[in-house]
């Protein structure tokens, strides 16, 4: 029996007891260059989902980098890694930040998931499975860019929030790193919803023909669907808010940018009811990554 198949066994068995037990919504956040927003978006949106009664769980997946926990002014002690090599459960090693907002950092231990044996690989899943009934909504932070690890999270998620600015060079990134997923062997357009998000603009007109730019090309080359979540407007709230190390819609819960966070996440909670891709939950999310297959 190879890898893959004991790890389809550990997920079908670990299904059949879930059975019952609800799913977490899993969305991606990602971008095809640094510094475009796109932990801000994360977190923003995890705060919006919080004040909608939705419990929230943070993944930071962006390795090394350690954006959420500077964010939120919060030093985590444990991380992902602790869950796989030094026997922490799931609960120990997620930290909590403002308003109950939870979040794991994802350190650096993900490359060598695939080598696991089965003993870590059903201790992993167990624990990861129990996130579906800590969370609602478990937003992943990724990496910029199309290296092999973003674009390992981007193929196991059912819903991708792509962050992109008004800048030249923001866009051309952007569709590359759509070009990348779209030829990447296990991706299907039938199974993850890429969804646009335009950050920093100066007018909401701005945002539509950004997105507009955007979808012409992706249409044009790689003819796959790509909706248009929304804007987020220049802001010096904004700005002021993260270099006091809390999100907008806390600190400054009127400003023009947290009421344009607030708008993506009503968006997307109104899209929850129409969702052509099903609830996947974090452990069957975490078995396309560590598998490397379908399931």
């Amino acid at each position: 029996m190879d890898q893959a198949e004991r790890l389809r066994n550990i997920i079908k068995a670990g299904s059949i007891a879930q059975q019952n037990k609800p799913m977490a919504r899993v969305i991606t956040v990602t971008s095809g260059k640094g510094g475009v927003g796109k932990s801000n978006t994360a977190i923003n949106l995890a705060i919006q989902f919080r004040k909608m009664g939705k419990r929230v769980i943070i993944l930071d997946a962006d390795f090394g980098l350690a954006n959420i926990e500077i964010m939120f002014g919060a030093v985590p002690r444990h991380n992902l890694c602790d869950l796989i090599y030094q026997g922490k459960n799931i609960k120990e090693i997620i930290t909590w930040g403002p308003m109950e907002v939870g979040f794991i950092s994802g350190g650096s231990g993900i490359a060598g998931l695939s080598n696991l044996g089965k003993d870590y690989l059903s201790y992993i899943i167990q624990n990861l499975t129990e996130l579906d009934a800590i969370a609602d909504i478990i937003i992943v932070d990724t990496g910029a860019g199309i290296s092999d690890a973003v674009l390992e999270f981007l193929v196991a998620s059912g819903e991708i929030l792509l962050v992109t600015t008004p800048e030249p060079t923001s866009i051309t990134d952007s569709y590359s790193l759509i070009k990348a997923l779209n030829r990447h062997p296990r991706f299907s357009s039938e199974d993850s919803q890429i969804k646009v998000i335009a950050n920093k603009v100066e007018t909401q007109n701005e945002g539509n023909t950004l997105f507009n730019k955007l979808n012409a090309v992706v249409s044009r080359y790689l003819k796959i669907p790509v909706e248009y979540l929304g804007a987020v407007p220049q802001d010096s709230q904004l700005s002021k808010a993260v270099m006091q190390q809390m999100p907008v819609s806390l600190q400054a819960p009127s400003a023009k940018s947290a009421l344009a966070y607030e708008m993506i996440a009503v968006n997307l909670m109104n899209m929850e009811k129409t969702l052509s891709v099903p609830k996947r939950g974090m452990a069957a999310f975490f078995s396309h990554i560590i598998s490397g297959k379908k399931h």
